[in-house]
């Protein structure tokens, strides 16, 4: 990242696959979330689902990766997001992030941003903030 980094700059999209069983599997194993709605169509049937989703930390650690690969790790300053749909298996989750407001906060200039985690279809699964040191 360089001083050219104004409001109204668009992150890079993270384009994902479409959303596996075998993801919702691994990430159940990776992050120790095994509630078996997210991979267990019978579990998930009877809580009134067609089929299991995702994780919402899934879609949270998408977002990440469309942090860090924007900007090194250690930029990091906040981070919060906002569950607002699920993601279902098979779909296709696109990580978007903007620039929204830049300022200087103790001598480090800061970039605010808005974010979002958009499926194929244009339903938005997640909305979130991050401020990245810049």
């Amino acid at each position: 990242m360089t001083a050219q980094i104004a409001v109204g700059t668009e992150l890079p999209p993270l384009e994902l696959p479409p959303i596996s069983r075998a993801t919702l599997a691994l990430f159940a194993g990776a992050s120790g979330d095994h509630n078996p709605i997210h991979i267990d169509l019978d579990n998930a049937r009877s809580a009134g689902f067609d089929d299991v989703f995702a994780h919402g930390m899934l879609s949270m650690a998408y977002l990440g990766r469309l942090l860090t690969g924007w900007a090194p790790q250690s930029a990091l300053r906040s981070f919060a997001v906002r569950f607002v749909a699920i993601t279902p298996v098979h779909g296709q989750p696109t990580c978007t992030g903007r620039v929204t407001a830049i300022e200087e906060t103790g001598g480090e200039r800061r970039a605010h941003l808005d974010l979002a985690v958009t499926l194929a279809d244009g339903t938005v699964t997640l909305r979130g903030d991050a401020v990245l040191a810049l």
